[in-house]
């Protein structure tokens, strides 16, 4: 790349960070942390405080996130038309976004259900007991999954960014653009243009060239007839000399 969009990069790889980071910790330390405390009605709202301090700054890392992201696929546009690879890490990274972005939401959702639930008595943020009534109990076995599932997918983002961020180096990309040519000149749709071009030329050349050719034989059949005639006449006096 012959530019350089240092803030564009800065802010989707702090972004991401702060999305995988912050998604982990939660299930680890917030989740963890609360539900070790003693009064079983305390667990649900001291974890929905946790996670509702972080909201904001979630939703802040997922927007510098999400702009960055943008910002980077206009400006490698070009590159992805011309480098083979580019455009499937490009859909697979989109595809993994939306994911994240979906169960992000889903979760928020729970999460906030949850904190308006007031203080029911759990084992676990995301373990009910026999006590705990049965919305609750819902949101929670669906929490236990979710948990997981963002960090495993913001995860796959940072492999996938890095994965991309291979394919930049001159070698890659040197790589790529000689395997996107040899697929295009290959490809049945390229092979039947360059048919379909050639064909009208080829039809031209000929038809430029029979008149000439006729010319040709027309202007040099006489010759040959006088060339023969002369051979002829030249034997009957050889043979006539013998």
């Amino acid at each position: 790349m012959s530019e350089r969009h240092t803030a564009l990069r800065s802010m989707h790889d702090l972004g991401l960070a702060a999305w995988f980071g912050g998604s982990l910790m939660g299930a680890l330390g917030v989740n963890g942390a609360a539900a070790k405390i003693d009064d079983a009605t305390q667990r649900l709202p001291v974890a929905s405080a946790g996670w509702a301090r972080w909201t904001p700054v979630n939703a802040a890392a997922i927007g510098a996130h999400l702009a960055g992201a943008v910002g980077e696929l206009v400006t490698e546009t070009p590159r992805m038309a011309r480098q083979a690879g580019v455009g499937k890490a490009t859909a697979v990274k989109t595809a993994l976004t939306l994911g994240a972005l979906a169960v992000t939401g889903y979760s928020r959702f729970l999460g906030m259900k949850l904190q308006s639930a007031g203080g029911p008595p759990v084992d676990g943020i995301t373990e009910p007991n026999h006590q705990t009534p049965a919305n609750i109990a819902s949101c929670q076995r669906q929490m236990k999954l979710l948990q997981w599932a963002v960090p495993a997918l913001t995860g796959a983002l940072v492999v996938v960014t890095a994965y991309m961020s291979e394919q930049q180096k001159p070698g890659q990309v040197l790589r790529g653009m000689l395997l996107r040519a040899g697929g295009l000149m290959s490809s049945p749709v390229m092979v039947a243009k360059v048919i379909g071009i050639g064909a009208p030329k080829i039809g031209k050349a000929a038809a430029f060239g029979a008149p000439k050719i006729g010319k040709a034989a027309a202007f040099g059949a006489p010759k040959i007839g006088k060339v023969a005639a002369m051979g002829m006449a030249t034997r009957h006096l050889v043979g006539a000399g013998r």
